[in-house]
Order: C-alpha cells, then sequence, then structure tokens
C-alpha cells in the first residue's frame, strides 16, 4: 500500500507566488529560458534553468550551473524569499484551465514504493536525461519539480480535499497562459493523519507525467543510502516531491502526428494505399477531431479524412490497443516507412494544446500530412502500466502543467 507522507515545504512568501512559480524546465530550449527568465527575474527558471545565468558559451551541463542553481536557491531561502514551514503539512493545489478544475495533493510519495512498484510508470526514462536531474537534485539538496502522479479516487481523500477549500487558500493566481491556480495548506493533525490512512489504502499510484524527474530522485536517494548505511527509512532522501490527483478529475489531451513526406509517394497514391487499410471519408475542409476512440483524422493537400480502420486489434494487449499503436502498426509503418517513432527524423508529434489549425500550419510549411488523434484516456494509462508495459512515445499530454516552485523538499 501506498506510503504518501506531509512534509516541511519550501514555499515562496505570500506576494511572490506569481512571480516565482514556472512551467517545468523542459518545456523550454536554452533561448526561451533565457527570454522567461529576462521577463520575470524571480521565475524558478532561473533555479530550474541556471544556464540562463550565464553567457551562451557556458555548457548547460557545466559544473558551475549546478552549483548557480544551489545558490540562488538557498539565497532566496535566505533573504526570505522562499520560507520554510516548521512543521509537516499536506497542501491541496488546485488548477483550473478553461472553467475546468482538477484539485490534487502535494506530498511526498516514496522511493521504495517506486522500487517496488507500488508506483507504477507506463514509460521509459533516457540516461541522459536523468543525468541533468540526478545533478541539480544532488547539488541543490531539494527536489524542486513534482512528479504528476495519479491514483483511483477515494472519498476519504475528497472529503477532506472538500473541507479545506472552503477556507481562503494560501495562493491564488492566474498565470500568464491564463491557467488559475490555487493552494491550501493541510497542517491540523486529525486532517493529516486521516489523508495518509486514505493514501495506506491505495494499492497503486501512476506515473502521469514526469517519468524523468522520479527515476532521477530515486537514484539520488540510492546514492545518499549507499553514502548513510545506517539510514532509517525517515530520511527525506527516501521520498520524492509529488501532487496527487485522483483519476476523475484528469483530462489527457490529444498528441497528434505530422509526417514529413509521403515516403515517396504522391497525394493521389498515398490515399489510395490508406483506402486499402481504413474506411475513409472525406470531412470537408474544416479540422476535424475523431469523436472516438478508433477513429483518426487525417489531413492531405487541403481536406481533412474521417478513417476508420477496416480490421481493428482483436487482442486483448493494453498496448496494440491504443490509437497511437494502431495508426502506427497499420500506417506509419507499412505505408509511410516509418518503423521507429523514437529516432525517425521524418516525423513530429504535436501537443493537443497547440490546436488542429497547427496541424494545418504544419502541412502547408514543412510536412506533407498530419493525423488528429482521438485521446489516450487515463484507463488505458492504468491498463498498460497495471501490465507491466510500456506506451509508444508521445502517447499522452496532460494539461494543466505543474508549476515549479511552489513546493520545494528539502532532502
Amino acid at each position: 500500500m501506498a506510503d504518501v507522507k506531509p512534509f516541511k515545504a519550501i514555499r515562496p512568501r505570500n506576494g511572490l507566488e506569481d512571480r516565482i512559480a514556472a512551467l517545468p524546465y523542459d518545456v523550454y530550449n536554452r533561448e526561451e529560458a533565457k527570454r522567461e527568465v529576462t521577463r520575470e527575474p524571480l521565475s524558478f527558471l532561473r533555479i530550474d534553468r541556471a544556464e540562463t545565468q550565464f553567457p551562451d558559451d557556458v555548457d548547460t551541463y557545466a559544473d558551475c550551473v549546478y552549483e548557480k542553481a544551489h545558490d540562488l536557491l538557498w539565497e532566496m531561502t535566505a533573504c526570505g524569499d522562499f520560507v520554510e514551514e516548521a512543521q509537516d503539512c499536506y497542501y491541496v493545489y488546485e488548477l483550473v484551465m478553461d472553467g475546468r478544475v482538477q484539485t490534487g495533493i502535494a506530498a511526498c510519495a516514496s522511493v521504495d514504493d517506486y522500487k517496488n512498484n507500488v508506483i507504477r510508470k507506463h514509460e521509459n526514462t533516457r540516461a541522459d536525461k536523468e543525468a541533468d536531474r540526478i545533478r541539480h537534485v544532488d547539488v541543490c539538496g531539494a527536489q524542486t519539480g513534482p512528479i504528476f502522479l495519479a491514483y483511483r479516487s477515494r472519498q476519504e481523500i475528497n472529503e477532506e480535499v472538500a473541507k479545506i477549500r472552503t477556507e481562503m487558500p494560501l495562493y491564488d493566481f492566474s498565470a500568464p497562459d491564463g491557467i488559475i491556480h490555487r493552494v491550501w495548506k493541510i497542517e491540523e493533525e486529525r486532517a493529516v493523519r486521516k489523508i495518509r490512512e486514505a493514501f495506506a489504502g491505495v494499492e497503486h499510484i501512476y506515473i502521469a507525467d514526469g517519468h524523468h524527474r522520479c527515476a532521477s530522485a530515486v537514484k539520488v536517494s540510492e546514492k545518499r543510502r549507499e553514502a548513510k548505511p545506517d539510514y532509517t527509512g525517515e530520511d527525506e532522501f527516501n521520498y520524492f516531491l509529488s501532487v496527487l490527483f485522483p483519476d476523475d478529475q484528469l483530462m489527457i489531451m490529444d498528441y497528434n502526428r505530422v509526417v514529413k513526406d509521403l515516403n515517396g509517394m504522391g497525394e493521389a497514391e498515398f490515399l489510395e494505399r490508406v483506402e486499402g487499410i481504413f474506411h475513409v471519408e472525406k470531412a470537408g475542409t474544416e479540422p476535424y477531431r475523431p469523436e472516438r476512440k478508433g477513429i483518426f483524422g487525417m489531413y492531405l493537400g487541403d481536406c481533412w479524412y474521417r478513417l476508420a480502420v477496416k480490421e481493428p486489434p482483436c487482442g486483448t494487449d493494453p498496448v496494440s490497443a491504443l490509437d497511437v499503436a494502431v495508426l502506427q502498426e497499420y500506417l506509419l509503418g507499412p505505408v509511410l516507412g516509418i518503423e521507429d517513432p523514437k529516432t525517425d527524423k521524418r516525423i513530429d508529434f504535436v501537443g493537443g494544446i497547440r490546436g488542429l489549425g497547427e496541424l494545418e500550419r504544419r502541412v502547408h510549411t514543412d510536412c506533407k500530412a498530419a493525423f488528429s488523434m482521438y485521446p489516450t484516456s487515463i484507463q488505458e494509462l492504468f491498463a498498460v502500466s497495471d501490465a507491466g508495459m510500456l506506451m509508444p512515445p508521445k502517447s499522452t499530454w496532460f494539461e494543466p502543467k505543474l508549476r515549479s516552485g511552489l513546493f520545494i523538499h528539502r532532502i
């Protein structure tokens, strides 16, 4: 059962939260991160991406970059821009996007739960991306970006969240992208105990987003365990910063595909090949969004098409039943010759937050065809994780994104 504990957060001083809170470090390239830090000098990106504090000829992964991140974090704490709680607390973290509300619990999840498969994953991680966050966490002595976790909704937790939401929030601000962020602190002993006991009844927790941050936190923990043979299991490095959301509040957006060429075919020949595998209907010139699982949109030339595979997969394998896997197995691989979408430069991926108009734009600029997808469901994510399997690349796009800098976990 899950061990999800309260913690003494380091968090922004009231009045600075909207200036410090930042999108995750990995949604920016170096130039974009530098522009954002110029726009808002207190942005947490200057810690998460400390290369922004150096000239461009300084390597992103140089020792001085990680040391700068450490210094900035603890200087901001020393001067009072960040404050540290005196006691262990849970926090309710609410995000509102286009009127849709999702409310989670900011807490610390257990490294041992990750290692013992109580916390389940659905994608592999890359060693190079892990290495960066391992050094960042280790040098800073703190976890600065929360892992986005999901669990099957529990009434006991929902009740405590509902109670605290009737009180005045600790933070309440709208970010530049229009997402509203609210935070409440749960410090009452009874409520803290009830939430921890409720999570102890959760059989499995699932990584929704943040596999690299999670794997990095685990490896820093293992490193510190080796350096401290008498560790008790209660050390803070045995836990990692998380925000946990009930499954019934989460929305996964579509993760669409664009392809750079038609594998040597003209549009007419390509369409004929597609018609041999799919039922194809013209959908007109307006962007077509699939209305259900098993249906795909295709933009070719100046026209949208509706595709339905003629012989859908009939096995029970939860991965092969995913729409992203069906498109790969039936069209991208055999027709377009894209065998490995992780490495093939002829395919690109467009998150649903960018809209279907972005697919049209790409086809009219640097691509030949685009495919709009029906979103993967949270239940499909759970099924793949429970089967111990991995999703194809770019299967899920979660919105809204958690902000970094609102909660920091000292290890």
